[in-house]
């Protein structure tokens, strides 16, 4: 069976979603790297920088996308991902504390990248399921 290499890509400001979401994916072997990025801008400036010059490996795979955050929240990094065309598909998990009807209906409405709309805190269950899932999908 061929071994996937996948990025990942954690946009949180919050140390402890990020310690527990990779330690989560290190215990499932989910991933070769993990790439963290504690505001929208600080990510969608590296991740525009990593799609013109790194290698296609580099570009990850999936992201996991807080919505509140300083600086570019959530939102302000969907609206610029959008706009930069990566040269492979990247699924998007909205992760969040938002419980807002109105913010589930707004991320889905991303339909194109968002996958899912997940409330936090996410039980290692739910994230186990999050990686079946994706690879599953990834081996169709």
């Amino acid at each position: 069976m061929k071994k996937h290499t996948r990025t990942v890509c954690l946009i949180d400001d919050d140390p402890i979603f990020i310690f527990g979401a990779k330690k989560l994916m290190e215990r499932a072997s989910f991933c070769d790297e993990v790439l963290v990025y504690t505001n929208g801008k600080e990510a969608i400036d590296a991740l525009t920088l990593l799609m013109q010059t790194g290698p296609l490996t580099a570009i990850p795979d999936i992201i996991f996308l807080d919505l509140n955050m300083p600086i570019m929240d959530g939102w302000g990094f969907l609206d610029e991902f959008i706009l930069i065309k990566p040269q492979k598909a990247i699924v998007i998990y909205i992760v969040t504390s938002s419980v807002s009807s109105a913010d589930r209906k707004r991320a889905l409405g991303y339909s194109e990248t968002v996958k899912d709309y997940v409330i936090k805190p996410i039980s290692p269950i739910r994230m186990n399921e999050i990686f079946e899932k994706y690879k599953k999908e990834e081996a169709q």
